[in-house]
């Protein structure tokens, strides 16, 4: 068999693990020659833990100021607030403490001082665009000249890819922006820096990124690196996941889940594409305000016994590499899932029939579910995913 393809290199300078993060802070903050770090943090972090500090602290003079109490989903006007105060800062560095949103907000005020954007119109000329056959249509611009240093504290996986999430709040839409610089320079992965991520929100963005992976496996165009490496992110993460829910403070099984969640977007950075899990998971999220890691608990089972006519082959591959390969794998995922404690249905996240429509019809200008294995073919095959996950 032979095979060929492109890979495309990102500007990740480096992904430092297992150290404290604000002496790696420090470091690589003096390494980028920045003068101006201005901190995105988690409002619980910094009022209820001393590690804001401590990285103020390590800092010291170069430290600049900082905003927290990102909003989930990142509206854009919480981005303009944001990065109001960061441009007052003259900030020369960009530093994101906390989850997804804050990860999103930090790429999205980089791209708001590049600009100059003040105003919610303003992000309008730089949302990527989804047409009637799924292409994605991405606005031509340049990217942020603020570099970015990601230390996340969930599994979502947002720090490892060149695009983000803003919410449009005048529609309730979750936009995506995407430019090869929008991706941060670098990311600290501190086991330490998660333990006080509430377990629902640990386990929830854990089975995200076993969302990344399993649908990366299952992709129309998964290759044998991305397979591979997918496979791997599935299995640590099935064993990494339960130890932490029996014991929080395991740090080794932390930092396993974290090189898990790197690992399965190592592939989504040279194209491998997603399915209806993600692509409804962005409108559940964006439109009905569902958190990110609860989407995929709930849709991605529901996904897989969708799409087993078009790929029982490639499902089977994940229930071995969950250690079930005598079940099928949407089986395997419901109750792995269970077992964490995670919620199953539509209606266990607050998302009630009569909103079925708007959900799919928002949907189907989600690039994804022109990707997915078994295609969609319009509204009401979304309505069918979403009535057995009701």
């Amino acid at each position: 068999m032979s095979f060929s393809g492109t890979f495309q290199n990102v500007q990740i300078d480096r992904i430092v693990y297992g150290r404290p993060a604000a002496l790696v802070l420090a470091e690589e903050a003096t390494r980028l020659g920045a003068t101006r770090v201005f901190l995105m943090v988690s409002r619980t972090l910094d009022r209820e833990t001393e590690w804001v500090n401590e990285m103020r602290a390590a800092l010291g003079n170069r430290y600049a100021g900082s905003f927290d109490g990102m909003p989930s989903h990142t509206p854009r006007e919480a981005v303009l607030t944001a990065a109001a105060q960061a441009r007052e800062a003259k900030a020369d560095l960009i530093v994101t403490f906390g989850g997804g949103s804050t990860t999103d907000a930090g790429k999205m005020v980089r791209l708001a001082l590049r600009h100059g954007m003040t105003e919610v119109p303003d992000f309008d000329r730089f949302a990527v665009q989804v047409m009637p056959d799924g292409r994605r249509v991405a606005p031509a611009f340049d990217g942020p000249n603020v570099p970015q240093i990601a230390i996340p504290t969930t599994l979502s996986a947002g720090d490892f890819n060149a695009s983000a999430g803003c919410t449009d709040t005048r529609t309730m839409l979750k936009q995506l922006y995407s430019q090869p610089a929008m991706i941060p320079r670098v990311v600290v992965l501190d086991p330490a820096m998660t333990v006080r991520t509430p377990q629902w929100l640990w386990l929830s963005t854990g089975i995200r990124a076993l969302d990344h992976a399993v649908e990366s496996v299952c992709a129309v165009n998964a290759d044998v690196r991305s397979t591979s490496e997918s496979l791997g992110a599935i299995k640590l993460l099935t064993r990494a996941l339960p130890r932490t829910l029996a014991d929080p403070s395991d740090l080794d099984a932390r930092l396993e889940a974290q090189l898990a969640m790197w690992m399965s977007m190592e592939h989504h950075r040279y194209g491998v594409s997603k399915g209806a899990s993600h692509g409804i998971g962005h409108v559940l999220g964006g439109t009905c305000d569902v958190p990110h890691g609860y989407t995929s608990c709930v849709m991605l089972p529901y996904v897989m016994r969708y799409n087993l006519p078009s790929n029982a082959d490639k499902q089977a591959l994940v229930a071995e590499a969950m250690g079930h390969p005598e079940r099928p794998a949407a089986d395997v995922l419901h109750a792995f899932i269970a077992g964490l404690g995670m919620p199953r249905t539509l209606a266990a996240v607050g998302v009630t029939p009569d909103k079925f429509e708007t959900v799919a019809k928002a949907a189907l200008l989600d690039h994804y579910l022109h990707t997915n294995p078994r295609p969609i073919g319009g509204a009401e095959d979304i309505m069918e995913i979403l009535r057995a996950a009701a």
